[in-house]
């Protein structure tokens, strides 16, 4: 008989991960709200979706970006109906956190510190007292229940901000990092159906030493790895893994203002590093 955690996994594909799958469920049922902090690529939002729907709670879901608005978030006026019959509750049209509140469901927020403060803000008063005002409507209160799961990526990366410590203070956090390179290998394996094992582990060690180089400011995730894997098959034969690192790798690493040399050449060298490190042989086309 598979345990708990054995069933997220299988149910939502999820490779490793059980200390994080067992936090979460735990944090949930406790009543208390998540914040799944990480780098781009760890599966935050994978997780994030799983434990929810792995207790049966709808979920309602939120990007967020700096565009983002208050209104979007809570609800809106119907004009036509406001211009025949005023602001009413028929007119009003329930945003994400009102759906969410009034279903007893999860609001999932993807990249929370993307928001606009204003935005985060309105989030308190339902975090902490379960209910939300909302202008011409008055206060709208939600029974037992309503969660929030969030994610966001660490400060240090483009686009982010930071928040506050009053709605930091009301979530539970859980770190996620980049995982073994085992887990790795199958998180490839079980995205592309790839049955060449060697192909698999040579992707995963380029991708892994991006994280590594000391000219590059953020490395690649494993979605690297899977990128790489599908096109260099896709290539015409001999496998020819460099084409496939130039073409993935560029848009999924940043250097640093003082490296040496351009992303290109950087690439090369990581494949020809990974591919001594895996075989002892060369991935350079012959």
């Amino acid at each position: 008989m598979i345990d708990e955690v054995q069933h997220v996994q299988r149910a939502y594909g999820i490779v490793g991960r059980e200390r994080e799958i067992r936090r979460g469920l735990a944090c949930l049922r406790a009543g208390r709200h998540v914040l799944l902090e990480g780098p781009v690529g760890v599966g935050k939002t994978v997780l994030a979706s799983a434990i929810a729907r792995h207790l049966d709670l709808p979920v309602f879901r939120v990007d967020g970006d700096e565009r983002y608005t208050e209104q979007k978030l809570t609800g809106w006026f119907d004009p036509p109906i406001v211009m025949r019959g005023g602001y009413s509750p028929e007119a009003f049209v329930p945003g994400p956190l009102v759906q969410a509140m009034r279903a007893s469901g999860v609001l999932f927020v993807n990249e929370l510190n993307r928001m606009p403060e204003a935005v985060q803000n309105v989030l308190l008063p339902a975090l902490d007292e379960k209910m939300v005002m909302v202008p011409m409507l008055g206060q709208i209160a939600c029974p037992d229940g309503f969660l929030v799961v969030a994610t966001q990526n660490p400060r240090e990366f483009v686009g982010t901000g930071h928040l506050s410590e009053a709605l930091r203070d009301r979530f539970e956090l859980i770190r996620l990092d980049y995982q073994s390179e085992e887990e790795e290998v199958a998180i490839v394996a079980g995205n592309t159906g790839e049955t060449d094992e060697a192909l698999i582990r040579r992707a995963v060690a380029i991708g892994r030493a991006t994280r590594q180089h000391p000219g590059i400011k953020r490395g690649a995730s494993v979605r690297a790895a899977i990128a790489m894997v599908e096109i260099a098959r896709r290539l015409p034969p001999p496998v020819d893994l460099l084409e496939a690192a130039l073409l993935a790798l560029p848009t999924r690493v940043e250097l640093k203002e003082d490296a040496e040399g351009e992303v290109e050449d950087i690439i090369r060298d990581l494949v020809e590093l990974a591919a001594k490190k895996v075989s002892g042989g060369s991935l350079l086309p012959r």
